[in-house]
């Protein structure tokens, strides 16, 4: 059903579909003002164009608006898409590198824009992504401590990013987690504590020492029953009984 705005092209002026050199596409009911339109500049008009009639996508790979030829690269020709990657859109460029082969898609790790060098992280092979490391921005990075090999990890081991931290003490090696003890997030020692308590039980924040409660074995959840935190000695009371229970039975 039709939604959204008013139905108007990317400048926003009125549309004329017996301009348009897709109209044949009209009675058969393949697009339709307000509803799929490759003309228009709503983008979920223009996506259903597409999906309706992607046959046309190279044909739209040079209309003047980008959320037209950024819409038409998903659903291209691949070997039309090599020249997306200099197009002035980083909206463009980005869907261009995620359909491209990763070695394609390597020659925009250094792209001016962050979306192109995200999409760049998100394309490449696990094992190729210690380029990315050192991105300049922290959205980059968090997308290779997401997906790289456990290998690669210590490399982010101190990113001035505590998020990157973080998703980098969830999924290290665990012999480098004491490595976190020290960090100054506590969200970041939170992470390392559910996977290794032990290092973190005298944490100074009671985050921290919760995560410990939640996951330690039965030695540190007696330590925890002294907390000065009433959360942190209910929670190491609560796991405690359950694992004597456990034992008993």
């Amino acid at each position: 059903m039709p939604g959204g705005p008013a139905p108007v092209d990317w400048q926003g002026a009125a549309l004329d579909c017996a301009a348009c050199s897709f109209r044949d596409r009209l009675a058969p009911g393949q697009c339709s003002p307000g509803w799929a339109c490759a003309q228009d500049r709503y983008s979920p008009r223009i996506e259903r164009f597409f999906v309706l009639n992607p046959d046309l996508a190279d044909a739209c790979l040079t209309l003047p608006y980008f959320e037209t030829r950024a819409r038409a690269a998903k659903y291209a020709t691949l070997f039309r898409l090599p020249r997306l990657l200099s197009d002035p859109d980083p909206a463009v460029r980005a869907m261009a590198v995620l359909r491209l082969p990763a070695v394609q898609a390597m020659t925009c790790r250094h792209d001016p824009d962050r979306a192109v060098r995200i999409a760049v992280a998100h394309r490449l092979p696990a094992p190729d992504l210690a380029p990315l490391c050192d991105d300049a921005d922290p959205a980059v990075r968090a997308v290779v401590a997401r997906r790289a090999e456990a290998g690669l990890l210590p490399l982010l081991l101190s990113d001035p990013d505590p998020e990157v931290r973080a998703l980098v003490a969830a999924r290290i090696g665990e012999p480098w987690l004491d490595r976190f003890v020290l960090d100054a997030d506590p969200l970041v020692r939170r992470a390392a504590a559910r996977r290794r308590p032990g290092p973190f039980a005298a944490d100074r924040d009671f985050r921290v020492r919760h995560a410990v409660a939640e996951t330690a074995g039965p030695d540190i959840l007696r330590r925890l029953l002294g907390d000065a935190e009433d959360i942190i000695r209910e929670t190491a009371a609560a796991r405690l009984a359950e694992e004597e229970s456990t034992d008993a039975g």
